[in-house]
């Protein structure tokens, strides 16, 4: 199979999981090739099944992926639900923020690891409120966060309790008083 192949191989999400692993095999070495392996590992678990697509084959790929010097093929690592919990705990200490934000936002993410993120810069703490995984203590020191964007996605967390949102109806900011108003009506 010529490089050529491979990639054009790697387009169609509905590949043999068998064969992907046998492209890695050949052409590994290869950046874009890590890239359209992530890519391609990410479509199958974004537009089908999630628990179809999930195995064995496929937790080896993330978890090598996860090593990867190219910043995209980690943050596809990153955002990939199947991704194995090794994997997660290294990129959540990954030198690139947006890395460590799709770390943030994976809802298979352990709590472990999340809390461990919580200090973290604007974009990890934005990824954070609006992970549906975040516990509710950590939602409610977010709800405080000095960046308005992140109270808004702790409003909008599927999480979000009802004593968070009371105390953000009186937020500073017009926007997360008015989510949070019209998510309590909603309750």
């Amino acid at each position: 199979m010529t490089y050529i192949e491979a990639m054009e191989k790697l387009s169609n999400k509905t590949i043999d999981i068998a064969e992907v692993e046998s492209i890695y095999s050949l052409w590994g070495e290869s950046t874009e090739i890590q890239s359209s392996i992530a890519m391609n590992l990410s479509l199958r678990t974004s537009v089908y099944d999630r628990t179809q697509e999930k195995s064995e084959t496929m937790l080896k790929l993330l978890e090598i992926l996860a090593n990867s010097a190219e910043m995209s093929v980690r943050w596809a690592v990153a955002k990939n639900p199947h991704t194995p919990l090794s994997a997660l705990e290294k990129l959540s200490l990954d030198n690139v923020n947006l890395v460590r934000a799709l770390v943030a936002t994976n809802p298979n993410t352990p709590v472990s690891i999340l809390k461990k993120m919580f200090n973290d810069e604007k974009i990890v703490r934005d990824g954070l409120s609006g992970n549906p995984s975040t516990p509710s203590k950590y939602l409610a020191i977010l709800a405080d966060d000095n960046d308005a964007m992140v109270r808004l996605r702790v409003v909008d967390n599927p999480s979000c309790t009802e004593a968070i949102l009371k105390k953000c109806i009186t937020d500073s900011a017009e926007n997360v008083r008015l989510a949070a108003h019209s998510k309590l009506q909603r309750k």
